[in-house]
Formats: structure tokens, C-alpha cells, sequence
């Protein structure tokens, strides 16, 4: 049987009062005998062979907090695990190694990656976790804290190595603007490369996600241009709207008769004067 074949299973322990209890009454009863015998020879036999038996037992007795487990093994095979907290005694034969169950935070260090469109980012990532299987995890890797580190650095590559930056042209499978989904991704990545060494992954957040900094400021300069040129439409199409508007209303109003000429001229000011970033100064023609 391989080491990922094993499934963790309950091992045999017995209450460690009940136990002890038994233990005392043993030690009183050869205590007892011994006291007996003594005016007729020195120490009985039982003596000699009861004191290290009872010390050999006394090491059967454990104490476990909340949250910690033993896995058990007799002369190298697999005997069990023990998850319940408090008093217990356990086969004195039984080697005995304790696993953490309790959750613990992974800091996984800032990688440089590329994007699916080839970019070069920084990422970095803080993963929840904790041992589902104590079996797997003891018996399955040589290290599982060591193992998870890796294989959380491997998922981080491959997840932000799938998905854009700022998204594709539509504006999809990005990682800064579809944290959510990135991190279920990661999520369901790490724990399919985690779940042979018999650990669980509770959550997965981004802790830092940046461009690298070879590009960073090209691509700050890129965004500028972007919402430059998506404000500068904004602007032509409210001052288009108000150039109509203005039209509309001078010739209902019969204000003005406007030729053809005067009004590209008219159309002309109203949108330097609505368009322009600097203030502008009337300019009035003068006829002697």
C-alpha cells in the first residue's frame, strides 16, 4: 500500500481516567504484595518485573488539546488517528506523531508572472488552510507545510498566466477588475494540487497584483491616454448635443436668420468654445 492510498480512520484509546485508575490499583496492589513479603525475604519477584511494567504503561497516557491530533503507528504500519481533545491512553508500542488541525495563513512571496497577453505583473497571494486528512498529510508528502508552500506558488503562475490584466478587448477575464472569480479560481487550483498530501484550502485572497516594474510606468501612460480619449468623446458628444440644441432653438425662436455660411460659422465657435481646454475670448467683427 502507497503512502497516497492512505486514508485516514479512527484509532483505538481508551479514557485516560479510567485508565489511570487501573494504573493506581495496580501499583497499589504490588505496593501491597511487597510490603507482605518483606518480613519473609527480600523484594518478590513480582517487584522486580511489576515496577518496569508499569512504567512501560504509563507511557501510553497522552493529553490532547482542541485542535491537535496523533497518528499512531505500530512497528511501521498505520494504527489510526486520534482527533478528540482531552485524557487518553494509547498503546505504549504505538510511535506517535501530533498534526496540527488548526488553520493556518500561507504568505506566499511576490512573483513576477506574465498575463495571457504576455505582460510582465507582480502578484502575490495569503492562503487559509489546514489538514483535512491527517493519513495523507503525514504519509502521503515528506513535508506538507513545505509541499503546500510550492504548490500555492505553482497555482499562483498558472491562474494569473490564464486571465489579462485589465481584461481582453472586451473587457473580460481581467485580474484586477474580477477579483472574485480570480480568487475561486485559485482556490479550486490549489486545492487540486493539494488534495493528495490530504489538506483542505479554506480561502485564497490577491494580497498584491501590480504591473512589474519595467512597465509599469508605460502602462500608466497607456490608462492616462485611455481615459483621456474615452473623456475627450464625452465631451464632443454633450457639445455636439448642445451645438443642435442651440441651433434648434435659434431658429424656432426666430432670432436670427442664419445663411448656411454663418451657420458652420456659428457651429464653429460653439464648439471651439465647448471643446477647448483653455478659455477662450470672443472675437467680434467691426464694419466701417
Amino acid at each position: 500500500m502507497s503512502g497516497q492510498d492512505i486514508d485516514e480512520r479512527s484509532a483505538f484509546a481508551m479514557s485516560g481516567w479510567l485508565a489511570l485508575l487501573i494504573w493506581l490499583a495496580a501499583l497499589g496492589w504490588l505496593l501491597w504484595t511487597t510490603v507482605q513479603a518483606l518480613p519473609f525475604g527480600g523484594p518478590p519477584l513480582r517487584l522486580i518485573v511489576g515496577v518496569p511494567v508499569l512504567l512501560f504503561l504509563g507511557k501510553g497516557f497522552v493529553i490532547l488539546q482542541p485542535n491537535i491530533a496523533v497518528v499512531l503507528t505500530f512497528f511501521g504500519k498505520y494504527a489510526g488517528t486520534l482527533r478528540e481533545d482531552g485524557f487518553f491512553w494509547l498503546n505504549p508500542l504505538c510511535a506517535r506523531q501530533k498534526v496540527s488541525l488548526r488553520i493556518a495563513n500561507l504568505n506566499t512571496p511576490t512573483l513576477k508572472v506574465n498575463d495571457k497577453a504576455g505582460n510582465p505583473i507582480e502578484i502575490a497571494a495569503v492562503i487559509a488552510w489546514r489538514v483535512a486528512d491527517t493519513a495523507r498529510a503525514t504519509f502521503a508528502v515528506e513535508d506538507y507545510a513545505a509541499f503546500i508552500h510550492i504548490q500555492c506558488e505553482s497555482a499562483l503562475r498558472a491562474v494569473a498566466s490564464t486571465r489579462y490584466y485589465d481584461g481582453d478587448k472586451e473587457g473580460k477575464h481581467s485580474l484586477r477588475g474580477d477579483l472574485e472569480a480570480v480568487v475561486q479560481l485559485l482556490t479550486e487550483t490549489i486545492q487540486e494540487h493539494v488534495t493528495l498530501a490530504g489538506l483542505e484550502i479554506i480561502e485564497a485572497k490577491i494580497a498584491h497584483l501590480a504591473y512589474a516594474s519595467e512597465i509599469a510606468g508605460a502602462m500608466l501612460r497607456r490608462q492616462q491616454a485611455e481615459a483621456v480619449i474615452a473623456a475627450r468623446q464625452r465631451i464632443v458628444e454633450g457639445a455636439v448635443g448642445m451645438v443642435k440644441q442651440a441651433l434648434e432653438e435659434l431658429q424656432q425662436a426666430g432670432v436670427v436668420t442664419l445663411s448656411e455660411a454663418d451657420r458652420v460659422k456659428l457651429v464653429t465657435n460653439l464648439l471651439t468654445v465647448l471643446v477647448s481646454e483653455s478659455e477662450t475670448q470672443p472675437v467680434l467683427s467691426v464694419r466701417d
